[in-house]
Parts: C-alpha cells; structure tokens; sequence
C-alpha cells in the first residue's frame, strides 16, 4: 500500500492518478488502515422480493417488500451483515423504511427521495449505493471510533500549543478591538469614538466557504491527514481555497482560509472578504476603479448617484470586471452613471452587505438616537465590529460620498439625497417584511445619511 523511497518516506502507491503524496511512516499506516477498513465493510446485498407489490413506487426495485411489520423485515435481513430491503411503515402509510443488518442488529431508517434517493444529507442515485456508503461509515466508525473523534482536534493542540495559540489570537484582535478615546472640539463637548488601528490584508479573517463534495478517487482530510472515506460525499471542499475536510473536522478549523484564483474567476457576487484577501487589498479594486474615475470627472454632474446609466452598458462594465479585473478601462465609458451604475450593482449583490446582518439592528439603533454626540459614539461602536474589509470599504465609499455631498451646489446630492440611493445598497435587514419596506427604507436611509454627514469624526486620520 505504501512504499519507501530513498529519503526514508512513504509514497502511497494508490495515488498514482493524482501524483504521488509522501507521508511519515505513522501517517502511512494511518492511512493504509482506514483504506483497508473501508475494504473490509460488509457489501450491500439486497433481499429481493418474491412477489410483485400492487402500486409499488416507481422508484424503487425488488427490494421493495410492500407494507411489512418489523419483524417480518428483521427476520428478512438475518441472515448476514449487509442485507437490506425497503418497505411501507404500517403506522404511516406513504412513509418508507429501509431496513438493514449491520453489527448482527437489525437497523431501520426513514427512507426518502426527491429524485435522488436518501436518509440524511447525502443523496444517491440507487438504494444499492446508499447501503454501501453506509455501511462504510458505520464500519469505520465501530473500528476506529476512538482515532476518528480524535481527528476534530486541531493539529496545533495536539501538539500543545493551545498556549501560543491564545497569544497570537489576543495579539491580533487588540489593534482592531480595542477603542481609543479620542475627541474633536464641538463647542463645549467632544466625540468620543473609536480609533481603529489599520491591518494588512493578509490578517484579515476569513472562514472555508465549504460544501459537501464528492472526491474522485482516494482523498485526504487536509485538516488530520486522513483518508476521506464513503462512495460519494465523502467531505467537505471550501470552494474558496480547495481546502478539503472531513464534515466532523469542518466544524473545527479556524477562519484561515486563503482563497486562490484558480477557485473564483469573478468579482460581482463575491463575499467582501473573500475578494479583498484574494486581490490582497484592503477594500475591493472594483470600488476603487470607480470611485476614482467618478472623482476625475464626475463630482459635477447633475443627479450622479442617482440617474441611472443604461442596463445594458452596466451588464457589459460588470462582465468586464468579472473577466478582466482590474485591467478595466473605465475611460471607455463616457457615461459616468455607468461606472456609478455599476459601483451600485457591485454592492447590491453582496451577499453579506457591507453593513452586515448582524449588526443591521445596532447601525438603525445609533442613528436614531437624538443627541448627536450619543448618536456619534454608537456609531463608532458599531462601526468597530465591522469586519475589517467592511469597515475599510464603508469608510472609503463614506469619504467619497461626503465629498460629493461637498459640491451638492452643482450636483444636486446633497446627504439625504445620496442616502435614499446607498441606504438599500449598503443595508438590508436580516429578515425582510414585505410590509415594513417603508419603514426600513427610511431607517437604512437616516443610518447613511449620518454616517455621511459624521464621516470626518468617525473616520478621523
């Protein structure tokens, strides 16, 4: 299963189709014997019904047996490990059970199916298949059950690192967290708002983006180093990075991930985060591109922000975006509402707006609030549990904004103006009511319109 080589290592000879991968000794036994388990798990074998079953579902073969007890399928799956049928429930007609013999145990589970066949998360094209990946998973759990909860402990303890661990994790969250009162002279009184300490791109957070995912082929957790074992499903694939895991080790690995080009080919659509780490900058180039070419030669313009530029026009700066990145020409497009058309379009598709979900109800909270040196202050808070890409972008655009808003003599855009038009772009309730659109409307609109007009002492430097 596992070969040494010259330098003392283990080339595991079953990765032959994807390269060869070499591991320690320990490592390679590990793995040789989760690979032999799965081997060694029963084979499904169905038990066939003798008899055609009036109004059987379509879906299923001859090993549907009709509306059977229990214990007619029980004694009907005896005879070894592996055996398995699917019968009606007498108690819930309509409802199907499948029953199977593992470990000398009869096991029933409700059966389901909406085009793919299934009794939990995964889905299989036959009922043959569902037995076999499960026979797999209750095997190497029965075998290795103790080394398997094992695997969702993270690397870095196992080691005993958790110390270094807690130290760099404070060393990092105290630039960002901690506030630093400051004041600007307002008559007699001053603001008191947080100082935040600017990070590199690089230290921004960032959780795997991960779905079920079946690998072709042998495959290992890159989390505990272990083979990734089941038919189909076997584990998860953060599709930011390719970062591949067991579901139980999923739950476990921290915000990490570094996301890589060869995984997202676009930039409308992408979360924040995720977009600014893989371009390493601190807010996303599209917003910049467009801010700046608004800047040169659009601050004067009549209504910017709030007449649209042709949809057509705007699809086709989007693509480009999407496929060109930051190779754009935006001097192509004489029409600045389409770069502002676009620069609208990019944060409506977010799908964590930049003024997140979670702090949605604070933001409304702060700038409702009468007293402006109150209202100042919940700001500032609120705006410090922004992530980090998401307070560097709103403090960008707020700066633009606020000197647009400077020359609302000639553009007509006065605060209130441009905060009908990015309340809704750059805020959207957790849980929307059909019914209280107006009312969040107005309250997304009086949030920007004071972070506007507040720009200068929220984002004092």
């Amino acid at each position: 299963m596992a070969q040494k080589d010259g330098q003392g290592e283990y080339k595991c000879s079953i990765l032959e189709s994807a390269g060869p991968i070499y591991v320690d000794r320990q490592a390679s036994m590990m793995i040789s014997r989760f690979i032999w388990l799965q081997q060694k798990a029963p084979k499904a074998r169905r038990i066939v019904c003798p008899k055609e079953i009036p109004n059987k579902p379509a879906h299923y073969g001859k090993e549907f047996h009709g509306c059977i007890s229990r214990e007619e399928a029980d004694e009907l799956v005896s005879e070894a490990d592996g055996c398995y049928l699917v019968r009606e429930s007498q108690r819930s007609p309509g409802s199907y059970t499948l029953t199977m013999r593992f470990g000398g145990v009869s096991k029933n589970f409700r059966l389901y199916y909406d085009g793919m066949h299934y009794v939990g998360e995964k889905r299989f094209q036959t009922i043959q298949d569902l037995v076999a990946d499960g026979l797999i998973i209750m095997y190497i759990d029965m075998y290795a059950k103790d080394y398997v909860d094992t695997m969702m402990i993270s690397p870095a303890v196992k080691a005993g690192e958790e110390k270094n661990l807690d130290t760099d994790e404070t060393k990092e969250k105290e630039p960002l967290d901690q506030p630093d009162a400051m004041g600007k002279d307002q008559g007699d009184q001053k603001f008191n708002v947080g100082k935040r300490q600017s990070v590199k791109p690089s230290a921004y957070k960032k959780s795997h983006n991960f779905k079920m995912n079946t690998f072709r082929g042998p495959h290992w957790c890159d989390h505990c180093r272990n083979f990734l074992w089941g038919l189909i499903m076997q584990g998860v694939k953060c599709q930011d990075c390719g970062f591949n895991a067991h579901k139980q080790c999923s739950s476990v690995i921290p915000p990490n991930c570094q996301p890589d080009k060869k995984y997202i080919r676009r930039v409308f659509g992408v979360d924040l985060t995720t977009l600014v780490k893989l371009h390493n900058t601190k807010r996303p180039f599209v917003v910049e591109a467009c801010v700046k070419e608004v800047e040169s030669r659009g601050l004067d313009s009549e209504g910017i922000y709030r007449i649209s530029g042709f949809a057509d026009d705007i699809e086709s700066l989007k693509n480009s975006f999407d496929k060109d990145g930051e190779i754009v020409d935006l001097s192509a497009y004489d029409d600045i509402n389409i770069i502002c058309g676009t620069l609208k379009q990019y944060f409506r598709m977010l799908p964590i707006p930049v003024i997140t979900f979670e702090l949605y109800n604070k933001f409304i909270d702060a700038a409702k609030i009468s007293s402006k040196y109150e209202k100042v202050e919940a700001l500032s808070k609120a705006l410090l549990e922004l992530p980090p890409s998401h307070y560097e972008t709103l403090k960008y655009l707020l700066g633009h904004l606020y000197r647009v808003a400077k020359r609302k003599s000639e553009n007509m855009m006065n605060e209130e103006n441009l905060s009908i038009v990015f309340g809704p772009t750059l805020m959207r309730a957790p849980e929307s009511d059909s019914l209280n659109v107006l009312t969040e409307m107005k309250c997304q609109r009086l949030v920007i319109e004071s972070l506007i007009s507040c720009q200068d002492v929220l984002f004092e430097s």
